[in-house]
């Protein structure tokens, strides 16, 4: 089995050769070498670093020569052919667990493979530019931040070259090259710093950095295609709460300007793809984006670190609070002096947190020890800058997209002035919307909500943040209380619009103070009223429409009949624009065009409908009829399957009942119910005075349960021993004959018996139900014993084996044993036996040993044990 087992390993490893996961980053770069032989034409040296996992072993996962597929950017058309690249260098990157004795459960296992593959390769320069591919399979499994299976994403792994429609000399464009050493210790819920910092060859060129998702890449039926696929390309599938953005979860950023990724590492332990961009611009154009991904490690670590932020403003209050920005190791002491001529305070809590009371304002030094077991030790310093009384805020003038939105500074200080601003607009079309001045403007490209944040420093050092949303917009809004109204013709109207600019209203028909917000109108016919909001150029219009009447129309509604206490909704017909109904009484709003009423009698109800100074009335009346009197008598209850009678009248002229199937009859006021379970019945009854609607009434039924009554089961006992009954069923017990009995009327009698006898229970309910049992006792004349039959057919009558108990209380085990002395069988149930089985599978014919220990109703053991004969 051993031999046919190594062969089928061998075979899995020779059919799927490739699969194996191992990919674990990348990057693509390149250079300019210079022009080509061609007439406008450039050389270009390609480079790709590959990670690979260092427990990669088959030479398939470390392939020395790969392939690169060149697109043109226009069309993502292939240019050329495939470009097959040798390994030019090979190196190990790892962290070394023992280079820092201050991490607690240092990492092991944080290596890298890294391979580079080098070509050169000429190209006609272009308008649109060039995209270079690499495709592999497969990642490395299990990784935190990706969907599951994380080893069948692939990877691609891309770099561009930039045509001259970005910037004229764009193609002689060098990419910037991701430098750092990527083998770090980063702990679980710590702080760490993980640097993506390029280097630019370019002097005229920058870099910003962003974090961006990875691609996908080959997959495992086609792992190193010969052909990369062309773009656009796949993003990786990131499981929330991570995403290419954030992948390692809201508490960790990259630094734009520096390229450092900093924060708190996630509390989930495993590998996480990281990916980051790097936005080259030339001059301020953006002219390329560089790629690398790269997988880290989280491990549980723990390191030891005193780390503070460069400094820190306090400007809310003089007890200000103080803590270690890192987690450390457990039992770390941390000594905290203030810097103002107060005594150092320690602490041993997880966070280092302290509390201090400053007593007056200034930058005061903070030093902080940190400790562990006496050996490790870190410092720091920072500054604690103390200005209470700094309230940062701003406000926004304008809102149009053809126009500059102004941004005005509020902030207040009542130490030192506002010195520094930083402000970011939120326009997703560019990374350059910042400004540094105070009250800066921006122009928006687009519309829609934009989130602005201030970052604003007084000259004490105070530092706060105040974030807004702004809402950019096609044109300035205008907001109108009504858009349609109607007026009587004697009436005078104002219009009201709401919004910042100049207004204008038009026609100049009947109209007062037509170029304010709020004009008054008094149209002799309908007019459409159009306004026009001018905000510094940008045009927006609406309009009113003012119907105009000479009277009021009305019609209360024709009279009706419901049934007292009814609701009914009143119509009328009108086009008046209020309404008074009265009277008051029974009317759920009087000014409402459509109320509700509820009348106990009949009422007239007058309404007056009005347009301004015009008005008309009307009523109607609402006739109110008593419902039908339905009396479906008192609720009962009956015994399992008994009858009632239900005794009901009515005050109509005829009636039905609801269920029929359980009644005798459906059509008499007296039927009999015979329900198996407990059941309602319905009683509706009708009449012709007028009320649609049946009079209701309900009588319940309630059944008892069956009862099921037991005295025991059949038992047997030894003279003098006392016998305590058990009966079940109901409520009540009554045992017949009472003879030998200490009380025939309770649930557990006790019997004290000489002679075989039998007893009859009858248990019953307070309404009379009842049920019957026998209960049979065999009396031995002799002492307690246990006895076992000599022998049992499992598929006979005897079908157990089983002890007989007489005059015992308690069954200490029953067990049986076969020929070898196996025990097949152990009990300390009373009435339970041996089938003749172990674990469902029938034992042989045999002769089988038996022990068997209780203890009688005196307290005295009793131990038997014999042989038994089983027969199939």
């Amino acid at each position: 089995m051993k031999k046919i087992l190594s062969i089928f390993v061998l075979l899995a490893c020779i059919l799927n050769p490739t699969r194996a996961e191992h990919i674990k980053g990348g990057e693509i770069s390149y250079i300019y070498v210079g022009d080509g032989a061609a007439p406008n034409s450039s050389i270009y040296r390609v480079t790709l670093k590959l990670y690979i996992d260092c427990n990669a072993r088959s030479p398939e996962q470390l392939e020395t020569q790969v392939n690169f597929t060149i697109f043109q950017r226009s069309n993502n058309a292939q240019y050329g052919n495939e470009i097959s690249a040798l390994m030019a260098a090979e190196e190990f990157i790892q962290f070394d667990p023992n280079s820092n004795p201050c991490i607690g459960n240092p990492p092991t296992g944080v290596c890298y493979r890294v391979r580079r593959f080098t070509f050169t390769v000429t190209l006609p320069n272009s308008p649109s530019g060039y995209t270079i591919a690499y495709q592999r399979c497969c990642r490395i499994r299990n990784i935190v931040n990706l969907v599951a299976p994380s080893d069948a994403s692939g990877a691609t792994y891309t770099c561009d070259i930039p045509g001259t429609d970005v910037y004229p000399d764009a193609f002689k464009n060098n990419s910037p090259v991701f430098v750092t050493n990527d083998a770090a210790a980063i702990c679980v819920n710590s702080s760490f710093v993980f640097s993506f910092a390029a280097e630019q060859p370019d002097n005229d060129d920058s870099i910003a950095y962003r974090l961006c998702s990875g691609f996908r890449g080959a997959s495992q039926a086609n792992p190193r295609p010969i052909t990369a696929s062309p773009p656009p390309y796949s993003e990786l599938g990131y499981t929330p709460p991570y995403n290419g953005n954030s992948p390692l979860g809201g508490l960790a950023s990259i630094n734009p300007v520096t390229g450092l990724f900093t924060g708190i590492a996630p509390g989930v332990v495993g590998q996480y793809v990281l990916s980051a961009c790097a936005y080259e611009y030339r001059k301020g154009v953006l002219i390329n984006v560089h790629r690398k991904d790269i997988h880290i490690a989280v491990s549980d670590c723990i390191p030891l670190k005193a780390q503070l932020k460069p400094d820190y403003a306090y400007c809310d209050d003089f007890l200000v609070n103080f803590r270690n920005e890192s987690i450390n190791p457990p039992g770390s002491l941390y000594i905290w002096q203030f810097g103002d001529n107060t005594k150092a305070d320690s602490t041993n809590d997880a966070q280092g947190r302290v509390t201090h009371q400053y007593l007056d304002t200034g930058a005061y030094t903070i030093r902080l020890k940190v400790i562990l077991a006496g050996q490790c030790i870190d410092s720091t310093t920072t500054i604690a800058k103390v200005y209470p009384g700094f309230y940062p805020g701003f406000v926004s003038q304008g809102t149009c997209v053809l126009l500059p939105l102004q941004f005005v500074d509020t902030t207040t200080s009542r130490y030192g002035i506002p010195s520094k601003w930083r402000w970011k607009f939120g326009d997703e079309t560019t990374l350059a919307d910042t400004s540094s001045s105070r009250n800066p403007s921006w122009k928006y490209a687009t519309i829609g909500f934009k989130t602005v944040e201030l970052i604003v420093e007084s000259t004490k050092g105070c530092i706060d943040t105040v974030t807004k949303q702004v809402e950019v917009r096609d044109k300035p809004p205008i907001t109108m209380p009504f858009k349609d109204t109607l007026i009587c013709s004697i009436d005078t109207l104002q219009l009201n619009a709401i919004g910042n600019g100049i207004f204008s209203w038009a026609p100049n028909y009947n109209i007062l103070n037509s170029n304010t917000a709020t004009p008054l109108v008094f149209p002799k016919q309908t007019t459409f009223y159009k306004v026009t909001l001018n905000e510094n150029g940008c045009i927006n219009t609406d309009s009113i429409r003012v119907r105009v009447v000479d009277f009021v129309s009305l019609l209360a509604g024709l009279d009706t009949t419901i049934c007292a206490t009814d609701t009914i909704q009143l119509r009328p017909n009108s086009d008046g624009l209020r309404f008074v109904w009265t009277p008051a009484i029974n009317i759920d709003n009087p000014n409402l065009k459509n109320p509700f009423v509820h009348p106990a009698v009949t009422t007239r109800y007058n309404v007056r409908a009005s347009i301004g100074k015009c008005f008309i009335d009307d009523d109607v009346v609402v006739t109110a009829v008593p419902y039908p009197g339905s009396f479906a008598g008192p609720d009962t209850t009956i015994c399992f399957e008994d009858t009632a009678t239900l005794n009901a009248s009515i005050i109509g002229t005829n009636f039905t009942w609801s269920p029929v199937n359980s009644l005798s009859s459906g059509n008499t006021l007296n039927p009999r119910a015979f329900p198996s379970r407990t059941t309602t019945y319905t009683l509706n009854a009708f009449d012709n005075q007028g009320c649609p609607k049946p009079g209701i009434s309900f009588v319940k039924v309630s059944v008892r349960d069956k009862i099921i009554a037991f005295a025991g089961n059949d038992t047997s006992i030894v003279v003098g021993q006392p016998l305590q009954l058990r009966g079940s069923g109901s409520d009540f017990y009554q045992w017949e004959p009472s003879t030998y009995l200490n009380n025939p009327a309770v649930r557990t009698p006790t019997a004290i018996l000489s002679d075989n006898f039998t007893y009859y229970m009858r248990t019953y309910t307070e309404e009379g139900c009842f049920g019957l049992d026998t209960i049979n006792v065999k009396v031995f004349k002799t002492n307690p014993d246990i006895f076992v039959p000599n022998a049992f057919t499992p598929s006979g009558k005897n079908k157990v084996l089983r002890p007989i108990p007489v005059g015992i209380s308690r069954i200490d085990y029953f067990q049986v044993f076969n020929r070898w002395g196996q025990l097949v069988f152990q009990t300390t149930e009373s009435g339970k036996g041996w089938d003749g089985t172990i674990a469902g599978k029938p034992q042989d014919s045999g002769t089988y040993v038996w022990m068997v220990r209780g203890t009688d109703f005196t307290g005295k053991i009793v131990m038997r044990k014999g042989t038994a004969v089983l027969i199939r």
